[in-house]
């Protein structure tokens, strides 16, 4: 189904697209009855008979139906429009995480405050039985409220729900990827807590703990790597950050935190912050709300206590406190200042009489030497000379500009000669004909993609026997893309069999499109 900008489908009209992924679009819409703005999920028209995507699409509606929190994005309603399964969603209005940490580093407050907010979002998903498996800064929507939404339940998996993760494979975001997600283990909320605590590592140091060069070094790297700590990159951080984000995110499950609530009682307990901090922090909230549009269309939001808390600065400054001395130098006698202003006003006194005095004698001069020119008004004194230069007829003067040159007269261009009606029609092709296909050139171009996906194939076998070996799974997103790649490529060449060239060329084109993304991944 296509959403043109401005198109209505159902009773709502496309406003604008929020964004894409590999399973669907978003975007902006309003519903053309009550008016309000909200967020369109559609699953891609080329993905719909792709089964474990749809059933994908439709668990992450039934996952999102039974959340209702004020840090994770709503579910409004689901319903099929145009014979398209839809997510009507909240909209939410701001920027993300990933969108803040490109201008540096986040403040530590703030920090604190943004993950506390996402580690109640958890709290409250992992209490209805939902991992959501995929928690990163991209994930994180920061209104000009400050309040953080949790969104993407896509790849969430309810506690009792294992159908959609398949033995040796991995689903997920390799930078914020928990070890045993990479190998293809099972996962629970401490794997959520990792992926925390990847996040927050980013926000106050402005980097990931891992940055490789290739996916494989850092799947390598989330197994076995010890992570540098944060406060190696950013001294200035409070020890116990350090050693509650190194805890966060150790290998084994097992030596995390064991819930989100742990976690967030452990960053409240973070020492107070300088006070240069805290005005870094509150300038920094300042610039985030510039970011995005200041209308919002969110219902009113219930802020818990402890996040009220983490956003408060310690104390005030000493400066704004009434009845406090201060260190500011008292003024000089006033004495003294009455004799300094006397002495300016002297001085300024007989600058203008000097320049009066000049001014007069100038305006004599210049009238002896011109004395049939009057002076033109408020204009600026000429420097004085001796002898005026003798007038230029042929120069115009300032006061009367020079004639503009005569106009030249246009050219006129010589008429094409009138089409004959035969002619136009002849030369004006049906734009709704589908442009001819070369059914040979498909044929060599579909034979091409079969040998690449030979290598591609080949490529990720040994890599598959070299991750076994490791204890690695290959990625979920990987080996669908290798099956849907397989799938499109019988396709195009079953319909090129059968002469059907519209057919197989949307096919290879998918083809090429999946092989493509494999030899990216395979770095090649």
């Amino acid at each position: 189904m296509s959403a043109p900008i401005n198109k209505r489908i159902g009773d709502y009209e496309i406003l604008n697209e929020l964004g894409a992924g590999g399973m669907g679009k978003v975007y902006k819409v309003r519903n053309v009855i009550s008016d309000r703005i909200e967020a369109m999920k559609i699953l891609l028209p080329d993905l719909a008979g792709r089964q474990e995507l749809a059933a994908r699409f439709l668990r992450e509606i039934k996952v999102l139906a039974a959340l209702d929190h004020p840090n994770i994005a709503a579910l409004r309603t689901a319903l099929t429009l145009d014979n398209q399964l839809v997510m009507i969603l909240e909209y939410v209005e701001g920027t993300t995480l990933t969108q803040r940490l490109q201008q540096g580093p986040i403040q530590v407050a703030d920090a604190l405050n943004y993950a506390g907010q996402v580690l109640d979002a958890l709290s409250y998903a992992h209490q209805q039985h939902v991992i959501h498996r995929d928690v990163k800064p991209a994930n994180m929507m920061l209104t000009p409220q400050g309040i953080v939404k949790l969104m993407d339940f896509g790849i969430a998996r309810s506690g009792d729900d294992s159908t959609l993760t398949m033995t040796g494979t991995t689903l997920g975001s390799l930078g914020y990827m928990s070890p045993e997600q990479v190998k293809g283990e099972p996962t629970d909320a401490r794997s959520d807590l990792y992926s925390v605590g990847i996040s927050l590592y980013e926000m106050v140091t402005g980097r990931r703990p891992f940055r490789e060069s290739s996916d494989y070094s850092i799947m390598a790297a989330q197994v076995s790597q010890p992570p540098t700590p944060p406060i190696e990159l950013k001294p200035g951080l409070p020890p116990a950050l350090n050693e509650i984000i190194l805890l966060a995110i150790a290998k084994d499950p097992a030596g995390r935190f064991q819930s989100a609530d742990a976690f967030k009682t452990a960053l409240s307990r973070v020492g107070p912050l300088p006070a240069t901090a805290r005005a870094d922090s509150e300038r920094t909230v300042t610039s985030i709300s510039h970011l995005a549009p200041t209308a919002t269309m969110l219902p009113t939001q219930t802020v818990t206590a402890s996040t009220i808390s983490a956003r408060q600065p310690e104390a005030a400054p000493v400066a704004s406190q009434p009845g406090m001395a201060t260190n500011v130098a008292p003024p000089p006698p006033a004495s003294h200042r009455g004799l300094y202003m006397a002495v300016g006003a002297l001085l300024v006194l007989m600058v203008l009489v000097a320049a009066g005095m000049y001014s007069r004698s100038a305006d004599a001069r210049r009238q002896a030497s011109h004395p049939a020119a009057p002076a033109a008004p408020d204009a600026t004194p000429p420097a004085p000379q001796t002898t005026a230069p003798a007038a230029d007829a042929s120069v115009p003067s300032a006061a009367e500009p020079a004639a503009p040159p005569p106009a030249t007269p246009p050219v006129r261009a010589k008429a094409a000669p009138a089409a004959q009606p035969d002619d136009a029609a002849q030369a004006a092709p049906d734009p709704n004909a589908p442009p001819p296909i070369d059914i040979d050139a498909l044929e060599h171009e579909i034979d091409q993609l079969s040998a690449r996906a030979g290598a591609v194939n080949s490529g990720l076998d040994r890599l598959r026997e070299e991750q076994a070996r490791d204890g690695y799974g290959l990625r979920g997103d990987i080996a669908q893309r290798q099956e849907s790649m397989k799938l499109n490529l019988q396709k195009a060449q079953d319909a090129i069999t059968r002469g059907d060239g519209v057919r197989a060329k949307r096919y290879s084109d998918l083809a090429n499109a999946d092989i493509e993304a494999l030899e990216k991944f395979l770095g090649r």
